[in-house]
């Protein structure tokens, strides 16, 4: 059973790796965000705050181990431009669930989901796709 776990893992290399390092930025993420938001009593600042510096984080942590590329200005500036995006989508959520009146801390973790599954899809087939294929 074990050994089977552990091909299955190593078949699925990059994803638990993507996996792994996305959980890692959801947690920097979050801890920023409760931590702006005590100072800044502001959740959308809080959350745009958090947003940027987790996204460098998952930037370096992406680029370094989990597709295995070379820092360069291309990718910084795709990974940027596409989390840029994602940032209307994370911010555009948390206000609507803020607004339904859910917890701010579930609202951020549900929010994270679906961005984390949208930045996978970003940078496996379009910012890092062309580094792989080498």
């Amino acid at each position: 059973m074990m050994r089977k776990l552990l091909d299955l893992v190593k078949k699925h290399r990059e994803t638990v790796d993507y996996l792994f390092f996305g959980a890692l930025t959801v947690v920097v993420n979050t801890v920023l965000f409760l931590a702006f938001d005590g100072l800044l009593k502001n959740e959308l600042a809080a959350n745009t705050l958090a947003f940027f510096l987790a996204v460098q984080f998952a930037y370096m942590t992406n680029t370094k181990f989990v597709f295995k590329a070379k820092f360069t200005k291309r990718n910084f500036l795709q990974f940027w431009s596409m989390r840029i995006g994602t940032i209307f989508i994370d911010n555009g959520g948390m206000w609507l669930l803020l607004a339904f009146g859910i917890n701010k801390l579930a609202a951020k973790c549900a929010v994270n989901v679906l961005v984390i599954v949208l930045n996978y899809i970003f940078s496996k087939f379009f910012i890092y796709k062309k580094e792989i294929e080498r």
